[in-house]
């Protein structure tokens, strides 16, 4: 459990700066319990699980891809893989998602990592007025709307299932 005193994480100060930088509103909230699931978030955030944006980093050729995929379903590789003309995607490891995002799996945000990763937006989330995303640890969330993701993000609107 945290504090409301406690230190901002360097992770989470990366995605505020991150979000100003590109021009979004800082909306990061930090809750005294973890919300490390797309369910948890939800039930704390009183909103549906669907639109939580979640951020799952794949390996794919061995470099990180992000997708931003909706809380309430699963990433078909199968199905991305081939949209990307790759013949396999892989989930990434806990050290290779700490390398290339700076931030701990379950609490990845889809920006502020140290360098641009390519980043893919589930089109089932353009469906919600307002979606919630990682902000950088296991206690913080940020809200944003589907094409303001898209556009902090550079990312290509792709169906992930």
């Amino acid at each position: 459990m945290r504090k409301a005193t406690d230190t901002i994480p360097v992770p989470v100060r990366n995605v505020k700066s991150a979000l100003v930088a590109a021009g979004a509103q800082d909306t990061v909230r930090t809750f005294e319990d973890n919300v490390p699931t797309a369910a948890a978030a939800a039930a704390i955030l009183g909103c549906d699980v669907a639109a939580i944006a979640n951020s799952l980093v794949f390996e794919l050729d061995g470099a990180p891809l992000l997708i931003l995929a909706s809380g309430a379903a699963k990433v078909d590789t199968a199905l991305v893989a081939a949209t990307l003309g790759s013949a396999k995607i892989r989930r990434a490891s806990p050290a290779f998602v700490l390398e290339h995002t700076g931030q701990a799996v379950g609490g990845v945000a889809p920006v502020g990592h140290p360098q641009p990763i390519r980043t893919l937006l589930d089109l089932s989330l353009e469906g919600h007025e307002l979606l919630w995303a990682g902000a950088g640890d296991h206690y913080s969330m940020f809200s944003i709307t589907y094409s303001e993701l898209q556009r902090i993000t550079s990312a290509e609107p792709l169906r992930v299932r």
